[in-house]
């Protein structure tokens, strides 16, 4: 029969006598996991879960003013573009011994306001943020606070500032040309809210394409507006269009969600795809290739915005008297599938 007495917490020089190597070493293994040769760290990493070494958390945050976490907050972890992005995220960050406190903010200013102030709470190490609105205001409180902050999918207007963004206007251009090239003249662009920077550039690009196309803007592109960037919200608005007899020869959507709602919404209402409407999305998510019809998109790449952001994020906190700020800007890709192929 055992006594209930409680089991002593093994310390750092334990682990660093066991294993052959001094505590600064397996301080860095628990905090600067890359600055260790390869073996040395399995080496110590095997005597840690030998011993059963938990870090004391709350001591070293108490210590240094900050904790191993970086917090993410985005506008909508419902859509596959942002899990593709927190993925990126997470990947580099638990690579180089960090934790990611997620937050997601719909969209909403007032919710993002209290996710930041639980970040703050938690005393993050930093912030990478695909902000609700163009505000910088909120952001500049973090910053003031000692938290570095990074912005993912949005460009930065401050040399001060690191970002890692795609060029959307360039994509709405591309996608705009793809239809045009189609045999299209008529379009519609179903879009989310225009307070959106993204949905903005997309939409002026895609203006773009058909000014110089010869066509006038005007005329040549009908915005429909949505209030959500879902699929639900893209059905309503293709039945919209059935109902109201305003098919358009083909149709750019803001995101892959709208385009596979909209979708949905022509194939019920018999419209065929390609064959009556040609239609596009962008971001490229995995259900394109897989719909019912295989949805030509612009491709993002999704996975890297999240490592990219997340190395600057690092960068700058471990080494702020050397770090350079850079505003990172990818190309999107034109993807074509059977949705807006030629008939």
């Amino acid at each position: 029969m055992t006594t209930g007495s409680a089991a002593v917490p093994v310390s750092i020089k334990e682990v660093a006598a066991r294993a052959g190597v001094s505590p600064g070493t397996v301080s860095n293994v628990l905090n600067r996991p890359h600055k260790v040769a390869d073996d040395t760290r399995s080496r110590v990493e095997q005597v840690i879960n030998e011993l059963g070494f938990v870090r004391h958390g709350s001591a070293s945050t108490l210590r240094a003013g900050h904790s191993r976490t970086i917090g993410l907050s985005l506008i909508d972890i419902a859509n596959p573009f942002f899990t593709d992005v927190a993925a990126g995220v997470e990947d580099l960050a638990s690579e180089r011994g960090y934790a990611v406190l997620l937050g997601n903010s719909a969209g909403d200013p007032a919710k993002e306001d209290r996710n930041l102030r639980v970040f703050a709470e938690q005393r993050v190490r930093g912030l990478l943020i695909t902000p609700s609105a163009d505000d910088p205001r909120p952001l500049d409180v973090v910053r003031e606070r000692g938290i570095r902050v990074v912005l993912v999918d949005h460009r930065a207007h401050r040399p001060d500032q690191c970002s890692v963004a795609v060029n959307d206007f360039a994509g709405g251009q591309m996608a705009a040309e793809h239809l045009l090239s189609t045999g299209a003249t008529r379009l519609v662009y179903v879009t989310g809210p225009s307070g959106i920077r993204q949905c903005r550039d997309r939409g002026g690009g895609a203006a773009r394409a058909v000014g110089e196309a010869g066509l006038d803007p005007g005329s040549a592109i009908e915005v429909v507006e949505v209030p959500t960037m879902n699929a639900r919200a893209g059905q309503h608005a293709a039945e919209n269009l059935v109902s109201g007899r305003r098919l358009p020869d083909a149709i750019f959507c803001a995101n892959d969600l709208l385009a596979l709602g909209v979708l949905r919404g022509l194939l019920q209402s018999g419209v065929r795809v390609p064959g009556d409407v040609a239609l596009i999305g962008y971001d490229d998510i995995d259900f394109s290739a897989a719909s019912a019809v295989a949805l030509s998109s612009i491709r993002q790449p999704t996975h890297k915005l999240g490592r990219i952001a997340t190395e600057l994020l690092i960068d700058e906190c471990e080494n702020p008297q050397t770090h350079a700020h850079r505003q990172i800007l990818f190309q999107p890709e034109l993807i074509a599938r059977e949705s807006t192929a030629r008939p």
